[in-house]
């Protein structure tokens, strides 16, 4: 029997965390070094569970989509 949502335990429990893992995202994706990109704003979303973390670089800029109980990168929208 597996724990429900409630009871597990968020692996992406702080801000920083999220930053990390859409830095790490993004210059993986658009093969840019970590220390070029800015990170512009972090909202959590508390029904979904979701990070959503916006960053800028050269001219560009993305909003890295992320699951906080997965620990994982669920979309990244280039704007």
């Amino acid at each position: 029997m597996s724990p429900g949502i409630g009871l597990m335990k968020r692996r992406l429990e702080k801000e920083k965390d999220a930053i990390a893992l859409a830095v790490s995202g993004i210059a993986r994706k658009y093969d840019v070094k970590p220390d070029n990109i800015k990170i512009l704003e972090t909202k959590y979303h508390d029904d979904a569970g979701d990070w959503y973390v916006a960053l800028g670089w050269n001219e560009k800029r993305a909003i890295a989509q992320m699951d906080s109980i997965l620990g994982t990168i669920t979309e990244i929208k280039e704007i």
